[in-house]
C-alpha cells in the first residue's frame, strides 16, 4: 500500500515545476547553508512569508529541499572553514578540517556529501512504511492523552472572547504571528548578533579544495561501517524532542573515538575519515525521521521542523494522523521529493561543493544587510502593518539578547507553535471529563510517555553534569 502511494507521490513531485521546485529549494538550502552563521532554519524563516502564491505542495517540497540542503552546505563550511552552520554540523568540524588542513578537502566533502546521502536516504525509506502506521496510532489515541505546554497566549481566547495580554493594544487581538516571531528570532535576531560580534572575530580564510573529489576504495572501505553506524544512531532521535541533530551527531562521533581507541594505531586528531561519516550521516537521518514525525504526529523536534508546522498552519493545513487522510497528494508527494533531494544535494556537492566557498567573498555588511531588508519586506508583504515591522523589531531584540547569552531558540519556537494546540486539547480533554484531571493520567500509553519524557530529562540533566565536572577539572 505504501508503495503503491509513494509512486503516485513521485508521479507529483517529478512534475516539470515540482522538480524546479526542489531543485531551486536545494540550492537555496546549500547556498545559505554555506555561509558562517546561517543554516536551514534562517532559509526557512525567510522564505516563509515569500511563498504563499505558491501551490501548497510546491512550497513545502521547496522546504523540504532547504531543510535538506541546509545541511549539506553547514557541512562544507564546518570542513572548509571550521565555522559550522549550525549546532548539528559541530562535530564535523573535528576531523573534518583537520582533513582540509592536510590537504584532503575534497575528500572530506565527498564523505560528508555520501555519508548524508546515505542516511537521508535510509531516514527516507523508514518514513515511507512507518509514518502511516504512526498516523494511525496517533488517530487512534483519543484527545484527552494530548498534553503540551506554550506560550502563546496573547489575543483574543477563542473559546472565552476574552483579551489576554493584549495591554489594549488593538493590534495584538489577533495575537502576534508566527511569521513575524520566526523570522524575529531566527534570522533578524541572528543578523543583529553577527553584527555585535563581526569586528571580534578574526577573519577566517578558505581552504584549497584541492585534490580529487571522489574517494578511493580504500577510503570508501574506511568509511562505510561509519556511515552505517551513525544512520542508527541517528534515525530514532528524529521522533525525540531533544532539539534536534546535535546529540545523534556527538553521540555518533563518540562512538566512533572510542572505537578508534582499540585500533594498534588511532587515527582521530590526524583527520580520521571515520569521525567525518558517522556525524554526517546520523545529522541526516536524523532529520529524515524528524519530517516523518511532523506529517504523521505533528510533532516538531527541532526548530527548522517548527517553523515548518507553522507553514502547515498559514496554509491551513494541521500535521498529524489526519493529514494522511486530507492531504494525501500533498504528503506522498513530498515524501517522494525527499528522495530527489538526496539525489540532487549528491549531484550538487561531490563535483560542486568547492565552488560554494566563493560566496564567502561577498563583504559581511552587504550580506547581512540584504537579509535584513529581506525580512522586514517578508513581514510587511505578508501583514502591510507598520506595526508588525515594530514587533519584529522588538522580537528580533529578545532573539538577539538569547543568542548573546547562548540560551536555546528551538525550545521557544516549539512552544510558539505547539502553544494553541496544546491548550485546545487540554480544553478538550477537561470538558470531555467535566474538568477532572485525572484523565491525563488515566491511561497506560500517558505513562509511557511521561516515562520517556523522564528518562529524555534524566539523561540531559547527567550530561550537563558530566560537562561542568569536566569543566571544573
Amino acid at each position: 500500500m505504501s508503495i503503491d502511494l509513494l509512486m503516485q507521490g513521485f508521479a507529483g513531485a517529478l512534475t516539470p515545476m515540482n522538480l524546479m521546485w526542489v531543485v531551486l529549494g536545494c540550492l537555496l538550502g546549500t547556498a545559505v547553508g554555506v555561509m558562517p552563521g546561517l543554516g536551514s532554519s534562517m532559509a526557512v524563516a525567510l522564505l516563509l512569508p515569500m511563498t504563499f502564491a505558491l501551490d501548497p505542495t510546491a512550497a513545502f517540497i521547496m522546504f523540504a529541499g532547504v531543510y535538506f540542503g541546509g545541511l549539506f552546505g553547514d557541512s562544507t563550511m564546518a570542513i572548509l572553514m571550521n565555522t559550522p552552520g549550525q549546532a548539528s554540523a559541530i562535530a564535523s568540524t573535528f576531523e573534518g578540517h583537520r582533513m582540509a588542513k592536510d590537504g584532503r578537502a575534497t575528500q572530506a566533502l565527498a564523505t560528508a556529501a555520501i555519508g548524508a546521502f546515505i542516511g537521508g536516504m535510509t531516514a527516507s525509506v523508514v518514513v515511507v512504511f512507518l509514518a502511516p502506521q504512526l498516523a494511525e496510532w496517533a488517530a487512534a489515541s483519543p484527545r484527552p492523552r494530548h498534553l503540551g505546554l506554550g506560550i502563546a497566549t496573547i489575543g483574543i481566547d477563542p473559546t472565552t472572547g476574552v483579551e489576554r495580554a493584549t495591554l489594549g493594544v488593538q493590534e495584538l487581538f489577533d495575537g502576534i504571528s508566527l511569521v513575524t516571531v520566526t523570522v524575529a528570532i531566527l534570522a533578524l535576531g541572528e543578523v543583529f548578533y553577527v553584527a555585535s560580534r563581526i569586528r571580534r572575530d578574526p577573519t577566517v580564510r578558505a581552504m584549497k579544495t584541492t585534490g580529487r573529489p571522489w574517494l578511493s576504495p580504500a577510503e570508501f572501505k574506511e568509511a562505510a561501517p561509519a556511515w552505517a553506524r551513525g544512520t542508527a544512531i541517528g534515525l530514532p532521535f528524529g521522533v525525540i524532542p531533544v532539539g534536534g541533530s546535535e546529540v545523534p551527531t556527538f553521540m555518533a562521533y563518540s562512538l566512533e573515538r572510542r572505537l578508534d581507541r582499540r585500533r594498534k594505531e588511532p587515527r582521530f586528531g590526524r583527520g580520521a575519515i571515520r569521525g567525518l561519516a558517522a556525524p554526517e550521516a546520523a545529522g541526516n537521518a536524523t532529520t529524515g525521521t524528524a519530517m516523518g514525525a511532523l506529517l504523521a504526529l505533528g510533532l516538531p523536534v527541532s526548530a527548522t521542523a517548527a517553523i515548518m508546522l507553522a507553514a502547515f498552519r498559514q496554509y491551513g493545513l494541521q500535521p498529524g494522523p489526519l493529514l494522511f487522510d486530507r492531504a494525501p497528494d500533498l504528503v506522498w508527494s513530498l515524501l517522494a521529493s525527499f528522495f530527489v533531494a538526496m539525489i540532487v544535494l549528491l549531484i550538487i556537492n561531490l563535483p560542486f561543493a568547492q565552488l560554494w566557498a566563493k560566496l564567502l567573498l561577498i563583504p559581511a555588511p552587504y550580506l547581512y544587510g540584504g537579509i535584513a531588508v529581506f525580512c522586514g519586506l517578508g513581514v510587511y508583504a505578508l501583514s502591510n502593518s507598520t506595526f508588525d515591522l515594530l514587533m519584529l523589531l522588538f522580537i528580533a531584540l529578545i532573539g538577539f539578547a538569547m543568542r548573546r547569552h547562548d540560551m536555546p531558540l528551538a525550545p521557544l519556537m516549539i512552544g510558539m507553535v505547539l502553544g494553541p494546540l496544546a491548550e485546545t486539547s487540554l480544553r478538550d480533554a477537561l470538558l470531555s471529563s467535566a474538568g477532572d484531571y485525572g484523565v491525563l493520567v488515566a491511561s497506560p500509553i500517558t505513562w509511557l510517555l511521561y516515562g520517556v519524557l523522564l528518562i529524555v530529562v534524566l539523561f540531559t540533566l547527567r550530561a550537563r553534569v558530566r560537562q561542568r565536572t569536566s569543566q571544573d577539572i
